[in-house]
């Protein structure tokens, strides 16, 4: 195997589960390559086997099949481990803490201390947007302040790989968008993320590649650019002060309409008929405030490839 951040081949995990000892595979024959100074999105349904694959990746499951490294390193030794820093889909802390004890703690956990320490907790909380709450007790957090703190401890040593199970879980919008921007930043300093979530926008907007998982099986993994195939679904017009009869019939003509206080809204099957449309709202006087094609989104792809069906229920963590 070369030495990528992580480099997975037949990975698999099964569990028995009952009395009569059903074999339950969570996850089947994983191929996996993510590449230094990457962001990797590893998306799926929940039970899809995400938090499996991260479980194996930093030590807490061990494989049933196939093999895993980190920087060229098998994941079960420790030297392995030194390189990431991993945040759970729920992490939980001493609620008697506050938020500079817990980094300082999981700071000595990981071979630091001193002033070195110190500063490099300030700077953390500032940077996840805790430097408010530093005098708070863990057990007045919010689950997003708890998330915040999550992101935090994971980079408390500055490892080159981060791997994070849901890290906007919990988060409002302002909350998500500084996560999203702390992930582009790590990326620029030389960092590896990889990251699992069921939110595919988030993934849209900042992954270099993605994997999609679906009932324990990789379905498709490749650059955004390759997955999303480009095909042109619809075209939206937005154009306004149309006399009554002229917006009729576009509107006759459209998928569909939508008539709001101040503008028509019209959806086209093709560019032709959209541009067709275009010209008659110039030609009868109105106004063309928007011309916009509507193509396939994560989301759209990862139905039309992910087989049908409800994915079998991950089991829980032994």
């Amino acid at each position: 195997m070369s030495a990528a951040a992580i480099e997975a081949r037949g990975l698999g995990k099964s569990y028995k589960l009952g009395l009569r000892q059903r074999e339950v595979r969570a996850l089947d024959a994983l191929d996996l390559s993510v590449a230094e100074g990457s962001i990797y999105g590893f998306v799926g349904p929940n039970g899809a086997g995400k938090s499996t694959t991260i479980r194996m990746l930093v030590g807490l499951a061990a494989p049933t099949a196939g093999e895993a490294r980190i920087f060229g390193i098998p994941i079960a030794r420790p030297e392995a481990r030194r390189a990431l820093g991993y945040l759970p889909e729920n992490p939980s802390f001493h609620d008697f803490l506050r938020p500079l004890e817990v980094l300082h703690l999981m700071g000595a956990l990981s071979g630091l201390s001193g002033a070195d320490l110190g500063r490099r907790s300030d700077a953390l909380l500032e940077q996840v947007g805790l430097g408010h709450a530093r005098d708070l007790t863990v057990r007045k957090f919010s689950k997003g302040m708890v998330q915040r703190l999550g992101i935090a401890q994971a980079l408390i040593h500055d490892p080159p790989l981060l791997v994070l199970d849901e890290p906007m879980s919990g988060l409002d919008p302002v909350g998500r968008r500084d996560v999203r921007e702390l992930i582009l930043e790590l990326r620029r300093r030389g960092k590896t993320v990889f990251f699992s979530t069921h939110i595919l926008s988030d993934v849209e907007s900042i992954c270099d590649r993605v994997g999609m998982v679906s009932r324990g099986r990789l379905v498709a993994e490749g650059a955004l650019s390759t997955l999303l195939d480009g095909t042109i679904r619809s075209v939206e017009l937005r154009c306004g002060g149309l006399p009554p009869d002229r917006a009729a019939a576009l509107s006759a003509r459209a998928l569909t309409s939508h008539q709001g206080p101040a503008d028509l809204t019209l959806v086209f099957a093709d560019v032709a008929g959209a541009s067709a449309a275009a010209a008659e709202v110039v030609a009868a006087g109105g106004q063309l405030l928007g011309l916009s094609p509507q193509r396939e989104s994560l989301e759209e792809t990862f139905m039309r490839v992910a087989v049908g069906g409800a994915p079998t229920p991950e089991p829980p963590a032994p």
